[in-house]
Order: C-alpha cells, then structure tokens, then sequence
C-alpha cells in the first residue's frame, strides 16, 4: 500500500467516525452547512486582514462541514430537496465571502489591479454555477469543466497556506472563466443535438406519408 492510500484510508476512517458521531447527537444538516458558512466568513475575516496563513487552516476545517454535511443527511435518512438547494445556496455565499475577503484586503493595500483580478475571480466562480444551472434546465446534466468548486477551494487554501495567492487567483481566473466557455459550447452541442433528435422522427413521419 502506498503512502498516499494510507493516507486517504486514513482520512476516510477519520471522516466516518465524525458522520457516526454527528448522526447519533440527531444534528440537522442543515445546521452543518450553515455552520460551514460561518466558518468561512470568519476565514474571510484573516484574509481581509491579511493573515493568509490562519485564513487558510481555517478554511480548511470549513471545508469538514462540507464533506460531512451531506453524509450526515443520508446517515440519518434526512435527505431532502430543501437539503441539497440550501447547500447550493450556502456554498455560494462561503464562496463569495471568502473573495469579498480578498477584494478588502487588497483595497486596504492599494492594488487596484488585484481587486480588478479578484473581482474577475468573483465573476468566474458565480459564472460557473450559474451555467450549469441554466444549462441543467435544457439538457439532462452539466458537470463538464475542470475548475468546480472543490478545485476553487483547494486553490485558494494552497495560496493562503503558502502565501501565493496572487498566482492562485491568476489560475482561477483563467480557467475558471475557461470552464464557462467550456460549458457554454457543450451545452450548444447537447441542446442541437436533443433537437435534432427531436426533429427526425417528424421528418420519417412525413417523408413516409408523402410515400403513401
């Protein structure tokens, strides 16, 4: 077994001993995901203030609200369509915080371009939800693009951590605003492909009853 594994199994072992601990004290999920979001705009706080570095372990332990929040909701048959919408919804808004953060901390040190870079960041994350959101509602799903929100997050932990966030936000920037695109052209080619579709039994239809 490799070091990595182990350590995944590990983290695992860890993640499901918290959900059993969790689901006996009867906690609503719910609960879980706000708290997440409280814990994110404290970790907005260090970051405005420009303490990357707690900024980022603080997100971090945000971040366990969010794995366990939906385990916790299936370990205690409490799923619910309210469930997921409420997640979405909060994630949006942990994410935005963590920027706002950014865009303060950067306007208090006089980089307009940053806060320009930040906001376009901003942008970007908002951008890509919203797309597969609209897209969701013509074609059966959207999950293309490799800059989703676990990658976002992981991102900006590693530029508080090590102090790097400006080439981070660059990063983000680029490929998060390549993920719209990406999901803006596939959506074209699914959305033409299903009318398509749906236009050829019409067109067997009336070549057959010009046969006739």
């Amino acid at each position: 077994m490799t070091y990595t594994r182990a350590i995944g199994l590990g983290a695992n072992e860890i993640i499901r001993m918290i959900v059993r601990r969790l689901a006996l004290s009867k906690i609503n999920p719910n609960v879980l995901t706000f708290l997440g979001l409280v814990i994110n705009i404290v970790a907005a706080t260090f970051l405005a203030i420009g303490n990357f570095r707690w900024a980022g372990a603080i997100i971090i332990f945000a971040g366990l609200f969010d794995m366990v929040d939906g385990r916790v909701a299936r370990e205690t048959n409490q799923v619910t369509r309210f469930g997921g919408f409420f997640d979405s919804v909060l994630d949006r808004y942990s994410d935005l915080a963590l920027l706002m953060g950014l865009l303060v901390y950067y306007g208090t040190i006089n980089r307009p371009f940053y806060v320009v870079l930040t906001a376009t960041v901003m942008t970007a994350s908002v951008m890509i939800s919203y797309t597969r959101s609209r897209a969701e509602n013509i074609i059966p799903a959207c999950k293309v693009g490799f800059l989703e929100r676990p990658e976002r997050v992981v991102l900006l932990i590693i530029g508080a951590l090590f102090d790097r966030m400006a080439p981070v936000l660059w990063v983000i920037a680029i490929l998060g605003n390549l993920t719209v695109i990406h999901r803006m052209i596939f959506t074209y080619q699914e959305a033409k492909r299903l009318e398509d579709a749906q236009l050829r039994p019409r067109t067997v239809a009336t070549s057959s009853s010009s046969r006739s």
